[in-house]
Protein backbone atom coordinates (compact mmCIF):
# COMPACT_ATOMS: atom_id res chain seq x y z
CA UNK A 1 0.00 0.00 0.00
CA UNK A 2 1.40 3.39 -1.05
CA UNK A 3 0.57 6.85 0.19
CA UNK A 4 0.09 9.91 -2.01
CA UNK A 5 2.96 12.39 -2.16
CA UNK A 6 2.10 15.54 -0.23
CA UNK A 7 1.94 18.67 -2.44
CA UNK A 8 4.68 21.26 -2.09
CA UNK A 9 4.51 25.00 -2.51
CA UNK A 10 5.06 28.37 -0.91
CA UNK A 11 3.45 29.64 2.29
CA UNK A 12 1.36 31.99 0.15
CA UNK A 13 0.14 29.05 -1.94
CA UNK A 14 -0.79 27.16 1.22
CA UNK A 15 -2.69 30.15 2.65
CA UNK A 16 -4.50 30.74 -0.65
CA UNK A 17 -5.49 27.09 -0.76
CA UNK A 18 -6.80 27.20 2.81
CA UNK A 19 -8.94 30.20 1.94
CA UNK A 20 -10.29 28.58 -1.21
CA UNK A 21 -10.98 25.30 0.58
CA UNK A 22 -12.96 27.17 3.21
CA UNK A 23 -14.93 29.11 0.61
CA UNK A 24 -15.68 26.00 -1.47
CA UNK A 25 -16.68 24.03 1.61
CA UNK A 26 -19.07 26.79 2.63
CA UNK A 27 -20.56 27.06 -0.85
CA UNK A 28 -21.12 23.31 -1.10
CA UNK A 29 -23.44 23.50 1.91
CA UNK A 30 -25.79 25.78 -0.01
CA UNK A 31 -28.45 24.70 -2.55
CA UNK A 32 -27.00 24.33 -6.05
CA UNK A 33 -29.02 27.21 -7.53
CA UNK A 34 -27.74 29.48 -4.76
CA UNK A 35 -24.10 28.38 -4.64
CA UNK A 36 -23.32 28.78 -8.35
CA UNK A 37 -24.27 32.48 -8.74
CA UNK A 38 -22.89 33.25 -5.26
CA UNK A 39 -19.51 31.76 -6.17
CA UNK A 40 -19.61 33.77 -9.36
CA UNK A 41 -20.16 36.98 -7.42
CA UNK A 42 -17.40 36.06 -4.97
CA UNK A 43 -14.87 35.72 -7.79
CA UNK A 44 -16.21 38.68 -9.74
CA UNK A 45 -16.53 41.19 -6.91
CA UNK A 46 -14.02 40.13 -4.25
CA UNK A 47 -11.53 37.35 -4.98
CA UNK A 48 -10.92 38.33 -8.61
CA UNK A 49 -9.80 41.88 -7.78
CA UNK A 50 -7.80 40.79 -4.70
CA UNK A 51 -6.02 37.94 -6.50
CA UNK A 52 -5.19 40.09 -9.52
CA UNK A 53 -7.41 38.09 -11.87
CA UNK A 54 -9.53 41.08 -12.85
CA UNK A 55 -6.50 43.24 -13.61
CA UNK A 56 -4.92 40.48 -15.71
CA UNK A 57 -8.16 40.09 -17.64
CA UNK A 58 -8.34 43.86 -18.17
CA UNK A 59 -4.73 43.92 -19.40
CA UNK A 60 -5.45 41.15 -21.90
CA UNK A 61 -8.61 42.90 -23.07
CA UNK A 62 -6.65 46.13 -23.55
CA UNK A 63 -4.20 44.24 -25.77
CA UNK A 64 -6.88 42.63 -27.92
CA UNK A 65 -9.47 45.45 -27.88
CA UNK A 66 -7.42 48.66 -27.58
CA UNK A 67 -10.43 50.80 -28.60
CA UNK A 68 -12.65 49.40 -25.85
CA UNK A 69 -13.39 51.88 -23.07
CA UNK A 70 -11.85 51.39 -19.64
CA UNK A 71 -15.23 50.90 -17.94
CA UNK A 72 -16.32 48.37 -20.57
CA UNK A 73 -13.07 46.42 -20.10
CA UNK A 74 -13.59 46.39 -16.35
CA UNK A 75 -17.17 45.20 -16.69
CA UNK A 76 -16.14 42.44 -19.10
CA UNK A 77 -13.25 41.38 -16.85
CA UNK A 78 -15.63 41.17 -13.89
CA UNK A 79 -18.06 39.05 -15.93
CA UNK A 80 -15.15 36.79 -16.89
CA UNK A 81 -14.27 36.30 -13.22
CA UNK A 82 -17.92 35.59 -12.45
CA UNK A 83 -17.94 32.81 -15.05
CA UNK A 84 -14.64 31.53 -13.62
CA UNK A 85 -16.17 31.26 -10.15
CA UNK A 86 -19.29 29.53 -11.42
CA UNK A 87 -17.17 27.02 -13.33
CA UNK A 88 -15.07 26.16 -10.27
CA UNK A 89 -18.04 25.40 -8.04
CA UNK A 90 -19.94 23.58 -10.80
CA UNK A 91 -17.01 21.23 -11.25
CA UNK A 92 -16.77 20.62 -7.51
CA UNK A 93 -20.51 19.87 -7.66
CA UNK A 94 -20.06 17.47 -10.57
CA UNK A 95 -22.95 15.18 -9.61
CA UNK A 96 -25.45 18.03 -9.31
CA UNK A 97 -23.91 19.67 -12.37
CA UNK A 98 -24.61 16.47 -14.30
CA UNK A 99 -28.21 16.46 -13.06
CA UNK A 100 -28.60 20.08 -14.18
CA UNK A 101 -27.39 19.03 -17.64
CA UNK A 102 -29.61 15.93 -17.79
CA UNK A 103 -32.00 17.59 -20.24
CA UNK A 104 -29.30 19.20 -22.38
CA UNK A 105 -28.89 17.73 -25.86
CA UNK A 106 -25.66 18.14 -27.79
CA UNK A 107 -26.02 19.75 -31.22
CA UNK A 108 -23.72 20.35 -34.17
CA UNK A 109 -22.24 18.94 -37.35
CA UNK A 110 -19.70 16.88 -35.43
CA UNK A 111 -22.25 14.47 -33.94
CA UNK A 112 -22.62 12.32 -37.05
CA UNK A 113 -18.82 12.08 -37.35
CA UNK A 114 -18.60 11.14 -33.68
CA UNK A 115 -21.07 8.29 -34.10
CA UNK A 116 -19.23 7.01 -37.17
CA UNK A 117 -15.94 7.06 -35.26
CA UNK A 118 -17.50 5.24 -32.30
CA UNK A 119 -18.89 2.53 -34.57
CA UNK A 120 -15.57 2.03 -36.38
CA UNK A 121 -13.55 2.39 -33.12
CA UNK A 122 -11.52 5.26 -34.51
CA UNK A 123 -9.85 7.34 -31.77
CA UNK A 124 -11.45 10.72 -31.06
CA UNK A 125 -9.74 13.76 -29.55
CA UNK A 126 -12.15 16.44 -28.42
CA UNK A 127 -10.44 19.84 -28.34
CA UNK A 128 -11.88 22.61 -26.24
CA UNK A 129 -10.90 25.64 -24.20
CA UNK A 130 -11.41 27.42 -20.90
CA UNK A 131 -14.67 28.81 -22.21
CA UNK A 132 -18.13 28.67 -20.63
CA UNK A 133 -17.66 25.45 -18.70
CA UNK A 134 -15.33 23.07 -20.52
CA UNK A 135 -16.68 20.08 -18.57
CA UNK A 136 -20.29 20.55 -19.77
CA UNK A 137 -19.73 18.77 -23.12
CA UNK A 138 -17.97 15.83 -21.43
CA UNK A 139 -20.87 15.53 -19.00
CA UNK A 140 -23.46 15.51 -21.80
CA UNK A 141 -21.58 13.13 -24.11
CA UNK A 142 -20.85 10.78 -21.20
CA UNK A 143 -24.58 10.65 -20.50
CA UNK A 144 -25.04 9.70 -24.19
CA UNK A 145 -22.89 6.62 -23.60
CA UNK A 146 -19.38 7.75 -24.58
CA UNK A 147 -16.39 7.14 -22.29
CA UNK A 148 -14.22 10.26 -22.48
CA UNK A 149 -10.85 10.55 -20.81
CA UNK A 150 -8.67 13.61 -20.67
CA UNK A 151 -5.24 15.17 -20.39
CA UNK A 152 -5.11 18.14 -18.02
CA UNK A 153 -2.53 20.72 -17.08
CA UNK A 154 -2.04 20.91 -13.30
CA UNK A 155 -2.58 24.25 -11.60
CA UNK A 156 0.47 26.18 -10.44
CA UNK A 157 -0.75 26.04 -6.83
CA UNK A 158 0.01 22.41 -5.99
CA UNK A 159 -2.09 22.50 -2.83
CA UNK A 160 -5.19 23.58 -4.73
CA UNK A 161 -4.45 21.23 -7.63
CA UNK A 162 -4.36 18.24 -5.24
CA UNK A 163 -8.10 18.47 -4.67
CA UNK A 164 -9.22 20.29 -7.85
CA UNK A 165 -7.89 17.41 -9.97
CA UNK A 166 -10.38 15.12 -8.26
CA UNK A 167 -13.24 17.06 -9.87
CA UNK A 168 -12.04 15.71 -13.23
CA UNK A 169 -11.03 12.21 -12.16
CA UNK A 170 -14.06 11.30 -10.05
CA UNK A 171 -16.25 10.49 -13.06
CA UNK A 172 -16.04 9.66 -16.77
CA UNK A 173 -13.03 8.07 -18.43
CA UNK A 174 -9.43 8.11 -17.18
CA UNK A 175 -7.86 11.54 -16.81
CA UNK A 176 -4.10 12.03 -16.98
CA UNK A 177 -1.86 14.82 -15.72
CA UNK A 178 0.13 16.60 -18.43
CA UNK A 179 3.74 15.42 -18.69
CA UNK A 180 5.61 12.57 -20.34
CA UNK A 181 4.01 9.85 -18.23
CA UNK A 182 0.52 11.34 -18.45
CA UNK A 183 0.74 11.86 -22.20
CA UNK A 184 1.80 8.24 -22.69
CA UNK A 185 -1.20 7.12 -20.65
CA UNK A 186 -3.50 9.38 -22.66
CA UNK A 187 -2.18 7.94 -25.95
CA UNK A 188 -2.66 4.39 -24.68
CA UNK A 189 -6.25 5.26 -23.79
CA UNK A 190 -6.91 6.62 -27.30
CA UNK A 191 -5.21 3.83 -29.18
CA UNK A 192 -7.76 1.26 -30.22
CA UNK A 193 -10.75 3.57 -30.32
CA UNK A 194 -10.70 5.56 -27.09
CA UNK A 195 -11.95 9.11 -26.68
CA UNK A 196 -10.30 11.94 -24.79
CA UNK A 197 -10.40 15.71 -24.41
CA UNK A 198 -7.65 18.33 -24.50
CA UNK A 199 -7.71 22.05 -23.64
CA UNK A 200 -5.42 23.86 -26.04
CA UNK A 201 -5.86 27.54 -25.17
CA UNK A 202 -3.10 28.12 -22.60
CA UNK A 203 0.45 29.32 -23.20
CA UNK A 204 2.66 26.27 -23.70
CA UNK A 205 5.87 25.27 -25.52
CA UNK A 206 5.25 24.88 -29.23
CA UNK A 207 4.82 27.52 -31.93
CA UNK A 208 3.88 31.18 -31.77
CA UNK A 209 0.61 31.22 -33.69
CA UNK A 210 -1.84 34.08 -34.18
CA UNK A 211 -4.70 34.11 -31.70
CA UNK A 212 -7.11 37.04 -31.59
CA UNK A 213 -4.69 38.98 -33.74
CA UNK A 214 -1.54 38.50 -31.65
CA UNK A 215 1.09 35.73 -31.58
CA UNK A 216 0.66 33.30 -28.70
CA UNK A 217 2.69 30.26 -27.68
CA UNK A 218 0.62 27.27 -28.73
CA UNK A 219 1.17 23.58 -28.08
CA UNK A 220 0.88 21.35 -31.15
CA UNK A 221 0.37 18.19 -29.10
CA UNK A 222 -3.35 17.77 -29.88
CA UNK A 223 -2.67 17.74 -33.63
CA UNK A 224 0.51 15.68 -33.32
CA UNK A 225 -1.23 12.95 -31.32
CA UNK A 226 -4.16 12.98 -33.74
CA UNK A 227 -1.86 12.57 -36.74
CA UNK A 228 0.09 9.78 -35.04
CA UNK A 229 -3.06 7.80 -34.19
CA UNK A 230 -5.24 8.89 -37.15
CA UNK A 231 -7.66 10.24 -34.54
CA UNK A 232 -10.67 12.36 -35.38
CA UNK A 233 -10.32 15.88 -33.91
CA UNK A 234 -13.64 17.42 -32.87
CA UNK A 235 -13.96 20.84 -31.22
CA UNK A 236 -16.72 21.10 -28.64
CA UNK A 237 -17.86 23.90 -26.34
CA UNK A 238 -20.15 24.27 -23.33
CA UNK A 239 -21.77 27.70 -23.67
CA UNK A 240 -23.35 29.25 -20.60
CA UNK A 241 -26.85 30.62 -21.10
CA UNK A 242 -28.31 33.88 -19.85
CA UNK A 243 -29.73 32.28 -16.68
CA UNK A 244 -26.14 31.59 -15.60
CA UNK A 245 -26.90 27.93 -14.80
CA UNK A 246 -27.83 26.12 -18.01
CA UNK A 247 -25.75 25.39 -21.11
CA UNK A 248 -25.87 24.59 -24.76
CA UNK A 249 -23.32 22.04 -25.96
CA UNK A 250 -21.98 22.51 -29.48
CA UNK A 251 -20.10 19.64 -31.16
CA UNK A 252 -18.46 21.14 -34.23
CA UNK A 253 -17.38 19.59 -37.51
CA UNK A 254 -13.99 17.83 -37.29
CA UNK A 255 -10.68 19.60 -37.90
CA UNK A 256 -9.25 18.55 -41.27
CA UNK A 257 -6.00 16.61 -40.97
CA UNK A 258 -2.99 18.40 -42.40
CA UNK A 259 0.11 19.93 -40.89
CA UNK A 260 0.01 20.29 -37.13
CA UNK A 261 0.38 24.06 -37.53
CA UNK A 262 -2.61 24.36 -39.86
CA UNK A 263 -4.73 22.18 -37.58
CA UNK A 264 -3.99 24.47 -34.63
CA UNK A 265 -4.75 27.54 -36.72
CA UNK A 266 -8.17 26.04 -37.45
CA UNK A 267 -8.68 25.25 -33.75
CA UNK A 268 -7.76 28.83 -32.84
CA UNK A 269 -10.22 30.14 -35.43
CA UNK A 270 -13.01 27.99 -33.96
CA UNK A 271 -12.36 29.38 -30.47
CA UNK A 272 -12.06 32.94 -31.74
CA UNK A 273 -15.55 32.64 -33.26
CA UNK A 274 -16.94 31.54 -29.89
CA UNK A 275 -15.18 34.41 -28.09
CA UNK A 276 -16.56 36.98 -30.52
CA UNK A 277 -20.08 35.74 -29.76
CA UNK A 278 -19.60 35.47 -25.98
CA UNK A 279 -16.44 37.36 -24.90
CA UNK A 280 -17.17 37.17 -21.16
CA UNK A 281 -17.12 33.37 -21.24
CA UNK A 282 -13.44 32.95 -22.15
CA UNK A 283 -10.95 32.90 -19.26
CA UNK A 284 -9.15 36.18 -19.95
CA UNK A 285 -7.36 35.63 -16.62
CA UNK A 286 -4.81 33.32 -18.29
CA UNK A 287 -1.40 34.69 -19.31
CA UNK A 288 -2.09 33.76 -22.93
CA UNK A 289 0.21 36.28 -24.58
CA UNK A 290 3.43 35.94 -22.58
Amino acid sequence: MTSETAPEGSKADWLADRALRGLISTMLRLPYKTRVPLMGRALGKAIGPLAGYRKRAQDNLALIYPDMGVLDRRQLAEACCDNFGRTIIENYSWQEFGEKLSGTMATGDGLVHLEQAAQSQRPVIFVTAHFGNHEAPRQVLTRMGHTIGGLYRPMQNAYFNAHYAKTMTSWGGPVFQQGRRGTMGFVRHLRGGGMGTLLYDVSAPGMRLPFLGHPARTSLSAAEIALKLDALVIPYFGIRQTDGLSFTVEVEAPITHGSAENMLLDMNARLEAQIVRNPAQWFWVHRRWK
